[in-house]
């Protein structure tokens, strides 16, 4: 049951790389066709995973565990090279690293880690799922997978980061797709047509979105402008669906399984 008849339920990451979404979104008549809500993104992976929402803009390292699910618009959280808010912590070299503590809040980013050490660094770490303020652990061969906002502030403490979506671009020479809207049923195709061209606007406009969210940054507003556009690739091409489905089969073959 929908807690307002009629409206979508919609969770979105509460991340500064959604803000061109979450500015195009307040601002459109859509809105009041929504329920919508803010999280981290393993909260809006658990959201849709127990029929929460109908909606919700989640780490693709989900898909395999949903029993159904549709990928809906043509947009995502996505990099095609450094990404600069998803990374590796380390002082040591990533082939002496035994210990990789998993960010609490991702389940993309950790599985992508999994991947990264096997099929690309070979290497076999032990894998731990951290708990909140894991990000001050970095010490001798012991590393911490971050994600989000929080990078902003760990860059440059320690002697090694690795940008983890660079590194898939290393190994794949693809693009990488953190999280994508993904309904778990089928949804009006007349809402997500209107829903995608609010996606797009927020997109197309990215500086007003900036402009307009000033009083919500926690960084200056040149510094947003460039992390959002060009770190930050938007579009779900043909190349992310690709990479998508390639990160996907890499999970099959390892048997990792989202946590």
């Amino acid at each position: 049951m929908r807690p307002i008849a009629g409206k979508i339920r919609i969770s979105i990451v509460s991340y500064l790389n959604t803000l061109p979404f979450r500015w195009a979104l307040r601002r459109s008549g859509i809105l009041e066709e929504i329920v919508m809500s803010e999280d981290n993104p393993g909260i809006c992976a658990q959201k849709l995973l127990t029929n929460e929402v109908d909606l919700a803009l989640v780490p693709v390292a989900i898909l395999p565990g949903l029993p159904e699910y549709h990928v809906l618009t043509d947009y995502c959280i996505g990099a095609d090279g450094v990404v600069d808010s998803v990374k590796l912590y380390h002082n040591v070299p990533l082939q002496e690293i035994k210990r990789v503590l998993l960010d609490y809040q991702s389940r993309t980013s950790v599985n992508l880690t999994k991947v990264l050490f096997r099929f690309w660094w070979k290497s076999d770490p032990v894998f731990e799922d951290a708990e909140p303020g894991f990000e001050e652990k970095v010490s001798g061969t012991t590393a911490v997978v971050v994600i989000g906002d929080r990078t902003f502030a760990l860059n440059g403490r320690y002697r090694y980061e690795t940008d983890l979506a660079q590194a898939w671009k290393d190994f794949t020479g693809l693009p990488f797709v953190f999280a994508a809207w993904v309904s778990c049923g089928q949804l009006p195709a007349e809402f997500i047509s209107r829903f995608n061209s609010v996606l797009a606007d927020g997109v197309s406009q990215v500086d007003r979105a900036v402009t307009d969210s000033a009083g919500e940054l926690s960084l200056p507003e040149e510094q947003v402008r460039v992390y959002l556009r060009e770190k930050i690739d938007y579009h779900l091409d043909q190349a992310k669906r690709g990479a998508m489905n390639l990160f996907l089969e890499y999970l099959r073959k390892s048997g990792t399984r989202d946590r």
